[in-house]
């Protein structure tokens, strides 16, 4: 980042216009998902001011993260589905039957071949999962592809047969527990990777920052296009670190129980300090699992051909199909993709419970279309932001959060979730058409 010959992003553009409009233009900061993040932190310091100061603890706020992890996954495929003009309303009745397969196999079926806590049950458990969910998803995506059906109907359809089979599988009844190491993928005090790895996981993303804007400037060098300032780029470090630094910190201040702690003392003969034994949760496995998801969505959608043909699609279906794109084939793998997702959220969310329920992941796929639009995503197609879905699945949950800890009704939560997702959409609609 030491070059800065030619670090301006657009020449005399940069130049014209007040401060901010200026320092916006020179680090290319997305103002949409700007707009969220005051939202968000709007909706935290209110609920913080209503509940007493009980909302932005590192207790609460650790207990969001993993809260919002599933719904974040799904959300990451929902994506790519709207923006090739499609839906799902399926995404919770799937979570729900890939889940009570996982279960069974863990908790009935595969002891009784390899028994009690086998160290490759959760592995076997967890393919099978993937594989389920995979498969549903293809399913799906064949009909809408090649028979012809509105993906509405078909997922609408596929969310009261999923969610009946997930019914079928054990005649309604809960499976529990899960297996000890299945059980990590739902956080919790053995869920987490402590203060050590949690920094150490830090400062790998604080480098992956810097590494990729030194990348991205390389890029843009070497094809001419224009680079933002210098001091925008280390900035943009900065911030980014701050960002991941500052998270690490909060995981890690908060501690475990005091009971469990004391339970791991006396199992370790630790003696008992004065002021309590404290050790850090650090950050909690789901929410890696979270990020990893993330990053790997945002590398499909932003660098792979497929994730350009899916964007081609989105914004002109016709053109796409001239210009020699597969679009049946996309899209069947797009909803394969989606079942994937929905699989691996079963599996946090299964494992955080430590049972599969029959009504597991219900409503979810309401979260995940509402995480998705409010991060960007247009209905329309086209449009869409993997981070953005992330954060808007962050601001779905934090809604949640705060009126639980009000102790406001389950009704009245709908009514707001559902209030929010209309003025989400009635919003996008509005950006959409000053941008024009």
């Amino acid at each position: 980042m030491a070059d800065t010959t030619h670090s301006t992003t657009s020449g005399g553009a940069s130049q014209t216009g007040n401060p901010v409009t200026r320092f916006f233009r020179a680090t290319e900061i997305d103002t949409r998902m700007l707009g969220m993040i005051g939202a968000l932190l709007i909706i935290w310091i209110g609920f913080h001011i209503l509940t007493g100061g009980l909302f932005l603890t590192p207790r609460n706020l650790w207990n969001l993260s993993v809260q919002t992890a599933s719904v974040a996954v799904m959300a990451t495929g929902m994506v790519l589905v709207i923006v090739t003009r499609n839906i799902d309303l399926s995404v919770g009745s799937i979570l729900g039957f890939t889940g009570m397969a996982m279960g069974v196999l863990q908790a009935r079926l595969l002891p009784e071949w390899l028994g009690f806590d086998h160290p490759a049950i959760w592995i076997i458990a967890l393919a099978c999962g993937l594989v389920i969910g995979g498969l549903i998803g293809a399913l799906h995506g064949l009909i809408i592809a090649f028979l012809g059906v509105p993906s509405f109907i078909v997922t609408l359809g596929g969310l009261l047969v999923w969610r009946g089979a997930t019914w079928f599988v054990t005649s309604g009844q809960t499976v529990a527990p899960m297996d000890v190491n299945f059980r990590l993928m739902g956080g919790g005090t053995e869920g987490s990777i402590g203060a050590t790895w949690s920094w150490v996981v830090g400062i790998i993303a604080c480098l992956a920052i810097a590494i990729a804007i030194i990348n991205a400037r390389h890029q843009r060098k070497r094809f001419h296009f224009p680079r933002r300032p210098i001091w925008a780029e280390y900035f943009l470090v900065g911030l980014g670190c701050a960002v991941v630094l500052g998270a690490v910190m909060i995981a890690n201040d908060y501690y475990w129980p005091v009971n469990i702690a004391r339970r791991y003392a006396e199992a370790n003969n630790i003696a008992w300090p004065e002021g309590g034994l404290l050790i850090s949760q650090g950050i909690a496995v789901p929410v890696l699992m979270a990020i990893a998801v993330g990053i790997v969505m945002t590398f499909i959608a932003t660098r792979l051909r497929f994730g350009r043909y899916v964007f081609a699609i989105g914004g002109n279906p016709e053109a796409a199909e001239l210009a020699g794109i597969k679009t049946r084939w996309v899209t069947v793998k797009i909803f394969a993709l989606m079942g994937i997702l929905c699989a691996i959220a079963a599996a946090i969310s299964t494992a955080r419970l430590n049972a599969a329920t029959n009504a597991q992941g219900e409503l979810d796929e309401l979260y995940t279309i509402a995480a998705a639009v409010i991060g960007g995503t247009s209905l329309a197609g086209g449009i869409g932001s993997i981070a953005g879905a992330m954060l808007g699945a962050l601001v779905m949950q934090s809604l949640q959060s705060g009126m639980v800890l009000l102790g406001i009704d389950t009704p009245f939560q709908r009514i707001v979730v559902g209030a929010v997702l209309v003025v989400a959409v009635w919003l996008d609609t509005v950006y959409r058409a000053r941008a024009k």
